[in-house]
């Protein structure tokens, strides 16, 4: 049984660690406040919790889109104006997005009210809590989920407020981010004295020692960007805290799969062996404030292989639903995937399709001539049309909706491919959280790493090849790597862009692309249709609704 307990998952995965044996049963409310719980342990539990369920609210769907929609890595198109939504994916790609985009407000929005709650809870624990070790390994993991909300800001935005005393109202300017970056990083090292170093099921989904070390690590790598001054040895010396622990390790090949299916967690090898921090998500829970976001299957698996199929009661997934199928990848980004000997092309659906993983049976869609493509100018537009699925590399627009701009002229701009077959099946599919078929709705019980150890591997090995002093080898790092990812024969040697490309391999469909792209110089690239080189594209601008409530907000430059 993956899930500890169903609805509000952290509850006895957290409780557990104060007392194996106390059983509890509160229910999370959207509100904390010393009036609503009392003074006891199970009100300390219950404040505890919620700026950790509120993590869960945009981070696999709405911030994932943010980070990997501005990438080569995924492309969200409309078909026949369907999924449009505003154009906040169009702008995402071609690099146009604005201040009232609908991604940029919502995740400014999230990271917000994470950071609010986590300084009210701080706030409660701190004026009803008795003193001692509890109380303070219970304020350090709220502030450790605090900052690793600052840091999503500070990575996306650049220079913004410090928002850190509940209570105070006061309108906060934008700090320069490296105020940022070093505030982040005092608070996270003033914490790791009081987290845990324990590494089990009582401190999954809770952030330990090893999560501030990863947070720090991640944070040293990127610090030449963030601030001017490169930190690769102190990027080398977390990584090595979390190396040193023989607490984790790249796990086995055959876990691989499992530890982003729908069975993962705290009972699951590949997620024991690598999961650092990881938010757990439950399909039937009520996650934040009402909300549980686990969508990934909805927006990658074709139309054709969900609930409905390829005629009647076909499934290829077993899922309840039927996928919107509107997301894909693009070929700058899959063209990574080039050993055929590697397992980390299964989380991959690509070319011809058949019923099952394994069938040779080819899975087939029938519809009309008409319903396959929508430019069919035969005489017979209702005749029928049987075809294999078929899922092609390449996206490619075929009209402009929001333009009224219909028929196919291979130049549209309006991010639309069109609501027909030939659409709905173009370009590769990401399944690496594995749709899940035990759930009776469109959510997923599959949890989402956010520092995982194989990442800490890959970082350490790009550290030193950026000019960090270690007695480990880059190359031996890699291939340690490497050995349980594929069958292919080692490498004989490793270069940045070899562990760049090694990167994109590993932590797709994570959250990290972006990241990456910009810490190599390449998020200026072109790439689909992308053409857009401004480097101030790098942080995204404040949104209207920030500015609005908050008139000491000044814009990024360039918006």
């Amino acid at each position: 049984m993956k899930k500890i307990l169903k609805d509000f998952a952290f509850i006895i995965i957290i409780a557990s660690a104060i007392s194996a044996c106390h059983k509890l049963d509160i229910p999370i409310t959207t509100e904390v406040t010393p009036s609503v719980f009392p003074q006891n342990e199970q009100g300390y539990i219950q404040t505890e919790l919620t700026p950790y369920v509120a993590l869960d609210g945009y981070l696999a769907q709405e911030y994932f889109f943010q980070q990997a929609e501005s990438t080569d890595e995924f492309m969200l198109t409309a078909h026949g104006g369907n999924w449009y939504d505003g154009a906040q994916d169009l702008q995402m790609h071609y690099h146009t997005y604005t201040k009232d985009n609908s991604l940029v407000n919502g995740n400014w929005g999230w990271c917000s009210v994470i950071i609010s709650s986590a300084n009210q809870a701080i706030s409660i624990l701190n004026s009803t809590m008795p003193s001692g070790t509890d109380k303070q390994m219970k304020i350090a993991e709220l502030k450790m989920v605090r900052d690793y909300s600052f840091f999503m800001l500070m990575d996306n935005w650049g220079n913004v407020p410090l928002d850190t005393l509940y209570g105070d109202f006061s309108p906060k300017t934008n700090i320069p981010r490296a105020q940022v970056f070093t505030y982040i990083e005092n608070d996270v090292k003033s914490c790791i004295p009081y987290l845990s170093t324990t590494v089990d099921q009582t401190t999954y989904g809770r952030f330990t020692a090893f999560g501030a070390y990863a947070l720090l690590a991640k944070m040293y790598l990127n610090a030449e960007y963030y601030t001017g001054t490169a930190r690769y040895n102190d990027c080398i010396t977390m990584c090595d805290n979390i190396i040193n622990s023989n607490k984790f390790k790249i796990t086995a090949m055959s876990n691989f799969l499992p530890m982003f299916g729908p069975t993962n967690g705290p009972n699951s090898a590949g997620s024991q062996d690598e999961f650092i921090f990881a938010v757990p998500f439950d399909a039937n829970g009520s996650g934040w404030y009402g909300r549980s976001a686990n969508y990934r299957a909805r927006y990658c698996v074709p139309r054709s292989m969900g609930k409905v199929g390829a005629g009647a009661g076909f499934n290829y997934f077993n899922i309840p639903y039927d996928p919107a199928g509107c997301a894909s990848t693009i070929p700058e980004f899959f063209v990574n995937f080039n050993d055929p000997n590697d397992i980390r092309n299964q989380t991959w659906l690509t070319g011809l399709q058949f019923q099952g993983p394994g069938s040779t049976v080819p899975l087939t869609v029938t519809t009309t001539n008409a319903g396959y493509n929508q430019y069919y100018t035969g005489g017979n537009p209702g005749g029928t049309y049987t075809y294999q699925v078929n899922l092609s590399p390449n996206v490619v627009l075929r009209q402009d909706i929001a333009n009224g701009q219909n028929p196919y002229d291979g130049v549209s701009n309006g991010f639309d491919v069109g609501n027909d077959e030939i659409g709905w099946n173009m370009g590769y599919r990401n399944v690496k959280f594995y749709p899940d078929a035990t759930s009776s709705s469109r959510n997923q019980n599959n949890d989402i790493p956010i520092f995982r150890f194989a990442d800490i591997v890959l970082e350490k090995a790009e550290a030193i090849l950026r000019g960090g002093t270690s007695s480990s080898s880059a190359l031996t790092l890699v291939n340690s790597l490497r050995a349980n990812r594929t069958t292919s024969a080692p490498w004989g040697n490793v270069t940045l862009d070899s562990v760049y490309a090694e990167r994109c391999r590993e932590l797709s469909d994570e959250g990290w692309h972006r990241n990456d792209m910009i810490r190599y110089g390449k998020y200026e690239g072109k790439w689909g249709y992308k053409t857009n080189t401004d480097t101030y594209r790098r942080i995204f601008p404040i949104p209207t609704s920030a500015l609005t409530l908050n008139p000491a907000l000044k814009q990024n430059p360039g918006y």
